[in-house]
């Protein structure tokens, strides 16, 4: 499988994988910005991407930056869809208690590639009972 990207700006990161097997590679921003504690903002990649049909890119927090400085992507995973052909985005949140700078060229996110499969819709009036039924949101404890 095959994945295009298309730099907006010369200097824009084509993302890489750190480490034969990995599931994640490495998003970079386009961009330098201060994210200040308690706030969010959408980080420029300068990347467009084209996935071929039956796929889907997911961008996920990087773990490092998440323990060290609180940092981390909003809508995780963000998905990204085989027809969108605009510049990927990260929007990060800063739960830490400092600000965080973002520097041109830093690893902000991960980018994961996944199959996937659409379903097929349909209306029922009948819905089947189960053991767990609609026991939920905890409902199994802590």
């Amino acid at each position: 499988m095959r994945v295009l990207f298309k730099k907006l700006v010369s200097d824009a990161s084509i993302p890489a994988y750190a480490h034969p097997g990995d599931a994640g590679m490495d998003l970079r921003s386009a961009e330098a910005l201060v994210v200040e504690p308690g706030k969010r903002a959408l980080v420029h990649t300068g990347l467009v991407m084209i996935l071929p049909e039956g796929y889907e890119g997911q961008v996920r927090p990087r773990s490092g930056l998440a323990l060290r400085h609180g940092i981390t992507v909003l809508n995780t995973p963000g998905t990204i869809d085989t027809g969108y052909r605009g510049e990927l985005g990260v929007i990060l949140a800063n739960f830490g208690d400092a600000p965080f700078v973002v520097q041109k060229g830093d690893k902000i996110a991960q980018l994961v590639i996944a199959s996937f499969t659409q379903a097929e819709i349909a209306e029922t009036d009948a819905i089947d009972s189960t053991a767990r039924g609609v026991g939920g949101f905890g409902s199994t404890g802590v």
